[in-house]
């Protein structure tokens, strides 16, 4: 499924039809070029799953655990600093992935080999004025 994104109003939207289109999926992959919105978008999408917790890029600290209304726990990883995939391990990668909560990851290039075969791929792309957003999803 593709879609065009041409303001930021429009994310909630946009995460909305991601998320219907994949109920059951909990594990979904971001790429996209440096600013390209990947870390926008899942905050858009927390929004929607009814994040209370404040949504930011875990850059440095690799991975963020957010808490919806509910009292469900979401997983957000930047694995941009990932060097090696051991790296990768020693976080327990596994323990999240496998915990069937949602978890929305960011530079999974990294350690694409170990995504669960379900896991949906969003790839964000930003036309050249960085105006409008395609987003593009598939799992």
């Amino acid at each position: 499924m593709e879609l065009i994104v041409q303001s930021i109003s429009e994310l909630n939207a946009a995460a909305r039809s991601l998320l219907s289109a994949h109920p059951d999926a909990r594990v979904f992959a971001f790429t996209g070029k440096m600013g390209a919105g990947k870390t926008t978008f899942i905050k858009a999408i927390c929004q929607v799953l009814e994040v209370r917790d404040i949504v930011q890029s875990p850059t440095f600290s690799i991975i963020n655990e957010y808490k919806t209304v509910e009292g469900d726990s979401i997983f957000h990883f930047d694995f941009y600093r990932i060097v090696k995939l051991e790296e990768v391990y020693d976080i327990g990668y596994e323990d999240y992935l496998y915990s069937g909560s949602f978890c929305l990851i960011e530079w999974p290039e990294m350690m694409e080999e170990l995504l669960p075969p379900e896991t949906v791929k969003v790839t964000i792309t930003a036309n050249s004025f960085c105006q409008t957003r395609k987003i593009e999803f598939q799992g």
